[in-house]
């Protein structure tokens, strides 16, 4: 969709503030969000989780412009790194071998998928550059953490919780929206809510799917972080391939192979240790 936005000139920021509002509407009509008692709601956790999901959006951006489609990409997607350390650091995840290693080739397919021919050679970037793919990297990161949190948390329903992050990160970005409507920096399109919802649509089964898994698999968390993010750059790999006719590298074809072996040794561990002692 965002590739879209690009060819059809489409403001992402404008359709990135609408998608929180669909996504408000589809928690209430589907969650049935309590709203009633929320004592002991941990705000700390929402109120971060608003203002990092719009924020993040309006960093990346910039991180583009700044550093290059490239390194930026190289922070996105290392981010994994922040939530696998946090699920055996934080989470208590016990480490296991052979999911070590499927996180390890899971990194090394991080890398092999990555566009490096789209960098642009000899381009010179700022001194301070740094500081956008440290605030991408961890910021990222950051986030998949505390949706684990988010649904570690039993006293609060999940249609709540995600109401409530919903409703601040569209506060704050329809506040951004009409600051750079007002200071006639962007001007307001009907059709970006639309667009918007189109997108929030997708945007709120993922939350939500991604929150389940974690509840599902409570005590695995970094299968859900490794499987979801090593899953995305397959999934949208294949559709650069198959919908846009993007080419591929032979790197970027091994990362792809990578990434599938990746995720079935880190869900499946137990399936390989059966193997290799058959093997052996």
């Amino acid at each position: 969709m965002l590739k879209l936005a690009k060819r059809y000139h489409i403001d992402v920021y404008q359709a990135i503030t609408w998608n929180y509002s669909i996504a408000i509407i589809l928690s209430w009509l589907f969650l049935k969000p309590q709203l009633s008692n929320l004592g002991n709601t941990p705000f700390y956790i929402y109120g971060t989780l608003g203002i990092l999901l719009p924020a993040l959006f309006i960093i990346m951006a910039a991180s583009v412009k700044i550093t290059g489609i490239v390194r930026t990409d190289v922070a996105y997607r290392l981010s994994l790194f922040v939530p696998i350390v946090a699920a055996f650091l934080i989470f208590d995840e016990k480490p296991d071998a052979l999911k070590i290693i499927g996180i390890a080739i899971g990194f090394v397919a991080i890398i092999c998928s990555i566009p490096w021919q789209k960098q642009i050679a000899g381009t010179k970037t700022p001194a301070n550059a740094w500081i956008y793919l440290l605030v991408v990297f961890f910021g990222m990161g950051l986030i998949d953490v505390l949706f684990k949190q988010v649904a570690a948390f039993k006293q609060v329903s999940t249609g709540t919780s995600l109401f409530i992050v919903y409703t601040l990160s569209f506060v704050i970005a329809l506040i951004g929206l009409l600051y750079q409507v007002f200071t006639k920096k962007m001007r307001f399109s009907w059709p970006h809510i639309f667009i918007g919802w189109v997108l929030g649509i997708a945007n709120f089964g993922n939350i939500l799917f991604y929150i389940k898994a974690h509840q599902v698999l409570a005590k695995n968390p970094s299968i859900v972080f490794s499987a979801m993010n090593i899953g995305v750059i397959v999934f949208g790999t294949l559709i650069g391939v198959f919908i846009f006719r993007e080419k591929l590298s032979t790197l970027n074809k091994i990362g792809i192979v990578l990434a599938i072996i990746a995720i079935a040794v880190i869900y499946d561990p137990e399936f390989f240790t059966h193997l290799f002692s058959h093997i052996s």
